[in-house]
């Protein structure tokens, strides 16, 4: 099935699901930028809704992982193993905040590879324990510069200054 059946027609319906594909962990904006070009958005278009949808859950992720993760675990001994695994996979990036919170945050969302983004940023963030307001700021500028190198790097930067 053809991305464009599959949104329906009209430009309101390609943004929503662009801005839904950036707000799943691991596809994050690096998915949603491409999907929503080829699903007849304008490069542009398709980055800003990416932006904001990539954006939009950070907050929620900061205030509430824990909370989650401390529930998931109780559940289940299988839960608490894939708790605990995420959490010590995610602190393995803890050594990239040390220099700098703000500026370590954000290059590690800015860079548009697996593993990395506003997700995991995120819950870096959170398990760190940085401030809502400097973590969003960070993570909400390294989001901005991932979203230019993923259109840049997909679709050339010269087609971004059209």
């Amino acid at each position: 099935m053809h991305f464009a059946a599959m949104a329906g027609e009209t430009a309101i319906s390609k943004m929503l699901v662009t801005a839904f594909v950036s707000m799943l962990p691991i596809l994050e904006l690096r998915a949603a930028i491409p999907l929503g070009v080829s699903l007849g958005l304008n490069v542009w278009t398709a980055t800003l809704i990416s932006l904001i949808g990539n954006i939009l859950p950070v907050p929620f992720i900061i205030i509430f992982i824990k909370r989650i993760l401390n529930w998931l675990s109780k559940k289940s001994r299988f839960m608490q193993k894939l708790v605990d695994k995420r959490v010590e996979k995610t602190l393995r990036h803890k050594e990239k905040l040390t220099k700098g919170e703000f500026i370590g945050l954000m290059i590690f969302v800015a860079i548009p590879l697996p593993g990395t983004g506003a997700w995991t940023g995120a819950l870096l963030a959170a398990l760190l324990d940085v401030r809502l307001k400097t973590a969003f700021t960070s993570i909400l500028l390294g989001v901005i510069i991932a979203g230019i190198l993923v259109s840049g790097i997909t679709f050339g930067f010269a087609s971004l200054l059209r």
